[in-house]
Formats: structure tokens, C-alpha cells, sequence
């Protein structure tokens, strides 16, 4: 249906989150997620697409599970259809794609009823996906040229199964069986009653495409035991056929370095992406509560008396990427032409920082090939005589007077300006801060000292620790280590070099030697806690 001219009609997109991965959303999802006014989300979809939404947006909670249903049916097409007549852009993301098992087609029946505009945004079902996370392909040119769809869960005011078993247990190919864990025995039964082999392969992903994804694998003969011994739990996508027995050899997900492991990134949001992808990329799960956010400084004038005074600099020190944004901010306030910076020379602490500037299409004069900011003062010792030379400082306004007091002793003469300031960020947008403290996590990453000190002015870390003994600190070098040693901690791992590929890195490392080197097949006996 056409989006209406007038935007004082709404319109409702339903729109298919994947099956958990954040990565698997829809180019068209996250924009249309960009734009929501309201969003009404499921159970089963990763809380992180939140992030994608405004900050203004008004987000309800309208999951279902089994027999728990946070809202009625009725009550949330009512939501909807009162949103969009309001004149809203409302979003309802619901898990995979909406018009399978999602109940998405009742929802847009009942917006074309009410006469509210509305877009369908398909998404990548958990049919396809989450088989293929476990390294069980549904077709095979060996196995199978087909494959056989069912809900293991029907509408329980039906009066009898609208399943065909014994079509379903002589139908060649792949069977597939959504929301059907806890029926797992029933459903097996049937089948080899109705003539299915018993010695069948049978695959039971649980989270499917996350870092918490467990797969069960074992024969319809033996698969219902195995779900009870271990304590296999919903959700789970179950895959009956030859197929399965491809996972040794296809399970490329499971064998990543750092799956199964939960890292919490502390970082702004703004500098999370970069550290989020990485670990990501190896399977973690990742947790970002950022405990710092970046403002603009308290002293304003200091920094505009600075730039008024740019030109008689010799050099210009950034000791992070946040005083590279923020210096250049109000720099170009003040000036329109990047000439304007004269002829100063630029230090930079660390690659991240450096690579800040060549965005801008400066030129790196010096970086200490270790990147803590005391090592700079050597550095430029080295490079020239800073003897009398003029030195401008820019960095956050709470920052360690080490590195302009060893420039001061070698005879530099040092403005020491705050560009920003680093404030405590207290907002949980997607409950990642209350899953750490519900279940823990295996490491939290620090990437500066004053993310140590606002996480644990958060969540004081002796109690965290004490309460999960589990979780293990990382640094990402010597000053964060300080901070961390300061509250009668140690960390587990140090990055060297001290940037985020050291610390992802040292993370893996750490990880490996306790891995095993089979796939994660989960056997009997071994449970299933995640």
C-alpha cells in the first residue's frame, strides 16, 4: 500500500528484525527503524536494533512466548491502528519475517480493516538462517532438492493437528519445525510411526545466529531423550534429515575464537562500533553499555583564546580521537578554510587518533611508537629541541598532568587547553546494562582510564566481580592498567600494541587455550545454560 501524501495519516510498517543476528536486518528495516515515532518490538528480536531508533522515539514492549503474552492480539492491533491514526510512523518489528509464523498477516489485516497505510519489510527467516549458523545447509544437491516448513506449535483452539504425519513422514527432502521443543517427542513419534526411518539425523539450534546459539544433534530415535537430559529449551529450529550430518564439516559460526563469550564494550556510542564489529566478527556476544559520553567543555574561552593564538604554535598534541572531533569543531567555527591552521606541526598518541586527523587530510608529523601519552614528550625530545617552543595541549578537561609536566622539564612551554569534557552516561536504551547484572558476562573491555572510573562509579567493580567470578578485565594499556590496579584490581590481559586490534587480539589469546577444537555440538550430559 502507497505511503499517504499527508502526513497527518500515519502509517505502520511491520517490519522483519531476522532471526537475532543484528547484522541480518534489512537494508529498508533500519531505515524505516531510523525514521519510527513509535516502536512495538517482540520477544525474539535482538534488543540492539533499538540503537537504530530515534531517541525520541516511544518504544513498547508487545512480545509473545508461548503461553506468556506480554499484550493481547487484540490489544496490540488496537496500539497500532491508535498510533497511526494519531498520525504516527509507527514500526513493528517482529522476529524474522512477518509473514511467517508471525501472525504479521493478522496485523496487516487489521490495518487494511481500520484503513491505516501500511508497508510490509520482509525479513531473513530463521528457516534458512539459523540452520546455516549451525553448518546444516536445508539443500544439498547430494541430499535433498527440497524442503518441508511446519509450526510445531499450532492455535491450541483448534480441535485436532491440521499436520498430515504421514504425508509429512513420506515427503523426500528436509523437514524444518518451528516452536516445536516442547512437543519434540510427539512429533518424533509421529514421524517414525508414519514410516520415517528412525535413525534419521535430526539438528535443534537454540538462539539461533547469536553468540548464546547451542546446537543438539541426534536421530528421531534419540533426539527427545537428549532434549530432556540436557535441557534443550526454546527457541529452537529443529532440521530433520540427511543434511544434518553435513554440520561437522559446515559449522563455521560455532568455531569462531570467541563464541560463547559475552564482552561488554564501555567505550561512548559513538566509538563502540568499531570494537562491537570486531568481536562480533569472532562471534562474541557483545554487550555495549557505555559508561562515559562525550560534551563540549565547561571553558569555552580557553579554547577560543587558543585559536585566536594558532599561529604561534609549534605543535598541536592530540591524545585521543575525542579532542581531534571536538578541537575541530570549534575550529571551524571560527575559521571556514583548513589553511587557517597554519604551518603548526601535529603529535599524535595512537593510531585511532591519527587516523582521526587523516580523515581531515592532515599530515601525522609524530606518533610515539607506544601509544601512551607520556612517550610523547620523549618522542618530540628525539625529533627536535623543544626547548622554548610553543605547545598546545588539547585533550579532556580531567586528564593526568604527567605528560605536560615531562614537556615543561624538557623546556617546552605547554598550554594545557580542555576541548571536552567526559561525563557519566546512565541510559540503558537496550537493557544491556541489566543483562550484565542478571547473568554476568565473561570480560569487560576498558579503552581509557576514565571508562574504568565511570563503570565502576556504575557498577562497582569488587562487588561485580565478587558476584560473578567468572568475568575478567581487559585493558587496553598501561594508564587504563593504573586505573584498574587503583581499585585493587588486576586485569586478565593488557593489549600490545595498545589499540583496538591489540585488544581484540589479547582477548582471542586469552580465549583460545580453553577452547575445544571439535565443533560445539552439545552432547548428552552437557547442559545448556547460556
Amino acid at each position: 500500500m502507497a505511503t499517504p501524501a499527508l502526513k497527518s495519516i500515519g502509517i505502520v510498517y511491520l517490519v522483519g528484525a531476522g532471526p537475532g543476528d543484528v547484522g541480518l536486518l534489512t537494508l529498508r528495516g533500519a531505515e524505516v527503524l531510523g525514521q519510527a515515532e513509535v516502536i512495538v518490538y517482540d520477544a525474539l528480536i535482538n534488543p540492539d536494533l533499538l540503537r537504530l531508533a530515534p531517541k525520541t522515539a516511544e518504544i513498547i514492549f508487545g512480545g509473545k512466548r508461548s503461553s506468556d503474552h506480554a499484550m493481547p492480539q487484540a490489544e496490540l492491533n488496537r496500539l497500532l491502528v491508535e498510533h497511526a491514526r494519531a498520525g504516527k510512523t509507527v514500526v513493528r518489528l517482529k522476529g524474522g519475517d512477518p509473514y511467517i509464523f508471525g501472525r504479521g498477516g493478522e496485523e496487516a489485516q487489521e490495518l487494511a480493516a481500520a484503513g491505516i497505510a501500511f508497508e510490509v519489510v520482509p525479513g531473513v527467516s530463521s528457516i534458512s538462517a539459523v540452520p546455516n549458523y549451525a553448518g546444516i545447509p536445508i539443500t544439498h544437491r547430494d541430499f535433498c532438492s527440497s524442503f518441508t516448513v511446519i509450526t510445531g506449535h499450532e492455535d491450541p483452539a483448534k480441535d485436532a493437528s491440521s499436520v498430515d504425519w504421514a504425508r509429512l513422514a513420506s515427503t523426500p527432502g528436509t523437514t524444518i519445525i518451528l516452536m516445536g521443543v516442547k512437543r519434540i517427542r510427539e512429533i518424533t513419534s509421529q514421524l517414525i510411526a508414519h514410516g520415517r526411518p528412525p535413525e534419521t539425523p535430526v539438528g535443534m539450534i537454540h538462539w539461533g545466529t547469536t553468540s548464546r546459539q547451542r546446537t543438539l544433534t541426534g536421530t528421531l530415535a534419540t533426539i527427545a531423550g537428549l532434549v530432556e537430559e540436557t535441557k534443550f529449551t526454546a527457541p529452537a529450529v529443529i532440521v530433520i534429515g540427511e543434511v544434518v550430518n553435513l554440520r561437522d564439516q559446515l559449522n563455521w559460526f560455532e568455531n569462531r575464537p570467541l563464541f560463547g563469550q559475552r564482552v561488554v564494550v564501555t567505550r561512548t556510542r559513538d566509538q563502540a562500533s568499531q570494537l562491537t564489529r570486531q568481536l562480533a566478527a569472532l562471534s562474541a556476544e557483545v554487550l555495549e553499555i557505555p559508561t562515559i559520553k562525550i560534551l563540549p567543555t565547561d571553558r569555552p574561552t580557553d579554547v577560543a583564546e587558543a585559536l585566536l593564538e594558532l599561529n604561534s604554535y609549534d605543535w598541536i598534541i592530540f591524545t585521543s580521537p575525542n579532542g581531534v572531533t571536538m578541537f575541530f569543531e570549534y575550529f571551524f567555527k571560527a575559521f571556514e578554510d583548513m589553511r587557517d591552521i597554519g604551518g603548526v606541526k601535529i603529535a599524535a598518541v595512537g593510531p585511532a587518533t591519527a587516523a582521526k586527523l587523516k580523515e581531515l587530510h592532515l599530515k601525522v608529523d609524530l606518533m610515539p611508537e607506544e601509544y601512551v601519552a607520556p612517550k610523547i614528550a620523549s618522542a618530540l625530545a628525539k625529533y627536535e629541541s623543544i626547548d622554548n617552543l610553543k605547545l598546545l595541549l588539547m585533550r579532556a578537561e580531567v586528564a593526568n598532568r604527567e605528560l605536560p609536566e615531562a614537556l615543561e622539564a624538557l623546556g617546552g612551554i605547554v598550554d594545557d587547553i580542555a576541548c571536552y569534557r567526559t561525563v557519566p552516561e546512565t541510559e540503558d536504551p537496550n537493557g544491556a546494562a541489566a543483562r550484565l547484572l542478571e547473568s554476568g558476562a565473561d570480560w569487560i573491555t576498558f579503552t581509557s582510564s576514565s571508562t574504568v572510573e565511570n563503570f565502576h562509579a556504575r557498577f562497582p567493580l569488587p562487588e561485580l566481580l565478587q558476584k560473578f567470578p567468572g568475568l575478567k578485565l581487559a585493558s587496553i594499556g598501561p594508564e587504563t592498567t593504573k586505573t584498574i590496579v587503583a581499585l585493587g584490581l588486576k586485569p586478565t590481559v593488557e593489549a600490545k600494541p595498545h589499540t583496538i586490534d591489540g585488544l581484540v587480539a589479547a582477548l582471542t589469546k586469552a580465549t583460545a587455550p580453553k577452547r575445544p577444537t571439535k565443533s560445539r555440538a552439545v552432547r548428552a550430559g552437557k547442559s545448556l545454560a547460556s
